[in-house]
């Protein structure tokens, strides 16, 4: 039986501190795609995504080791296991195996501008399924922020009118994080983020090793002509997908999960910022979509 959370005291927001963790948190992930990229140089998609799973959950065992022996702590993960296991699959381990069988067919500028779809689907499932409402400025900000977003999506590429079909399987995970988010922000919002996290990564990570054990993935490992993408992808698992994970759920209970879902408009800018570093042209027109994406993520937080 699921145990609804006792309310606690809520904080006083702080929108600098929550924007600066935003940034914070786009830097980080814009850059998720050209690691994912090096990663899929020795590694098949299945062991990237699994892979950078369980480097996070190596990352937070110390802290689970601490955390254990708290009774109120204990107390917390057998009432709310269920839902951090489902806050784990839906931001974390589904989205992993997307996004990693994605970017071995499309480029990393182009997964990172699908993302900005995860505003979208937050404000869709939430006010779907959590009755969450809506006031018509969100509504309009997250409108600019999608408009922005597909002119970044189909013109990330070549500057032509393009998309391949493997971009479906990003709009999928988007949809994945829009659930994710609104999960959060209903039933594990007051579980310290440091604790939320580090149970989630426990429960998937088991999973991931299970994914792990049959393959070849430790010879791939071992092997020194892959060091580039062994080290890419324990900075995807320890530093993205971990430490970031912890700022997210913060950020989630200093604003809203909107809020947190808003950081997706700025990651196609970091994304295509590396590809412009990569030799990649941008076009004035992805100019144009990361100012209107800026314009919907003023709009949308706008108080």
């Amino acid at each position: 039986m699921l145990v609804e959370p006792v309310p606690l005291v809520v904080a006083p927001k702080r929108p600098l501190l929550a924007w600066v963790l935003l940034c914070t948190m786009a830097l980080v992930w814009g850059s998720s795609f050209i690691l994912i990229k090096r990663s899929l140089g020795a590694f098949p998609p299945e062991q990237v995504a699994a892979g950078r799973i369980f480097f996070a959950f190596l990352f937070f065992v110390p802290f689970q080791a601490y955390q254990i022996r708290q009774p109120d702590i204990r107390l917390s993960i057998r009432t709310q296991w269920p839902y951090l296991i489902a806050v784990g699959l839906t931001g974390f381990l589904i989205p992993a195996y997307l996004f990693a069988i994605a970017g071995a067919h499309i480029n990393s500028s182009l997964s990172g501008a699908l993302n900005s779809l995860s505003p979208l689907f937050t404000l869709l499932i939430g006010a779907t399924f959590f009755g969450n409402r809506v006031p018509m400025r969100q509504t309009l900000g997250i409108l600019l922020g999608l408009a922005g977003s597909i002119l970044l999506v189909f013109f990330s590429a070549t500057g032509e009118f393009s998309v391949n079909i493997y971009a479906l399987l990003v709009v999928l995970a988007t949809i994945c994080y829009g659930t994710n988010t609104n999960l959060i922000g209903r039933y594990i919002r007051h579980m310290p983020a440091l604790v939320s996290t580090a149970w989630i990564f426990f429960f998937i990570g088991l999973m991931a090793l299970g994914l792990l054990l049959p393959t070849d993935v430790w010879a791939r490992a071992a092997d020194p002509h892959n060091t580039v993408s062994l080290v890419a992808l324990a900075t995807l698992g320890i530093l993205a997908s971990g430490m970031m994970s912890i700022l997210f759920n913060r950020v989630i209970q200093l604003t809203s999960p909107l809020f947190g879902a808003s950081v997706t408009y700025l990651i196609p800018i970091v994304a295509l910022l590396w590809g412009l570093f990569d030799g990649e042209h941008i076009f004035a027109v992805q100019y144009l979509g990361m100012g209107i994406c800026l314009l919907g993520i003023y709009l949308t937080n706008k108080s």
